[in-house]
C-alpha cells in the first residue's frame, strides 16, 4: 500500500496558549496513560488478563471518561534532523484525518463512522458505530513549521517535524569521569 500525503494545515502567529486552553488537563491525561500501562505490565507479568484486554480485544482507542474523547495510541521519535509523531487510527483513511498547525500546537483529529445492515428470512440486523480522535502536542522549540508534513499509509499516520538548521547543529558531548 503506498503512502498518501495529508495537507497540514496553518493558522495563527506562533503564540503558547496557556493553562486555560487544556494545559493542565493534559498532565491528567498522561498520568492516566501511565497509570494504565504500568496496571498493564504488571498484570502481563504473572500471566494474567492485562486491565484492558479483560473483556475481550483491547481497544485500539482508550476514551477518556472525563470528556469522552478517544486517544489514538502514538510514538513520538527524534533524530539529527527531524521529530516523528507516530499514531495508529486502523479502520480510518487519509480522507477521515486532518492534521492543523496553530501557534504552537500541532493538533490530529479524525473519525470514522461505519454502518452495517444485512437482512435475511428471519432477522434484520442494523450496526451503527461510530469513532472520533483528536490528540493535541506543544511544538518544541527549532521546528521549522513551515515544512511540517503528514503521511497516512496501512493505518498508521506519521507527522514529521522538520528541525531548523540552527537546532540540527551538533551537540557537545560531554565525558562522564568517575567520581573521586
Amino acid at each position: 500500500m503506498a503512502k498518501t500525503e495529508i495537507e497540514v494545515k496553518k493558522s495563527g502567529a506562533a503564540q503558547k496558549p496557556g493553562p486555560a486552553e487544556g494545559q493542565g488537563m493534559n498532565v491528567w491525561n498522561a498520568f492516566r496513560t501511565e497509570m494504565d500501562r504500568l496496571f498493564d505490565r504488571f498484570g502481563s507479568g504473572f500471566r494474567m488478563t492485562p486491565w484492558r484486554g479483560m473483556f475481550g480485544a483491547e481497544p485500539v482507542f482508550r476514551s477518556e471518561a472525563s470528556f469522552g474523547i478517544a486517544v489514538p495510541a502514538v510514538d513520538v521519535t527524534e533524530d539529527a534532523t527531524a521529530y516523528k509523531i507516530s499514531a495508529e487510527v486502523p479502520g480510518i483513511t487519509e480522507k477521515d484525518v486532518e492534521v492543523n498547525v496553530s501557534g504552537d500546537m500541532l493538533t490530529f483529529k479524525g473519525e470514522k463512522s461505519e454502518m452495517k445492515e444485512q437482512k435475511e428470512k428471519n432477522y434484520h440486523m442494523s450496526e451503527r458505530s461510530y469513532g472520533a480522535f483528536e490528540r493535541s502536542f506543544r511544538l518544541p522549540d527549532g521546528v521549522d513549521r513551515d515544512k511540517i508534513s503528514a503521511d497516512f499509509a496501512k493505518g498508521v499516520l506519521t507527522i514529521t517535524l522538520p528541525k531548523t538548521a540552527e537546532a540540527q547543529k551538533a551537540t557537545k558531548k560531554i565525558e562522564v569521569k568517575p567520581a573521586s
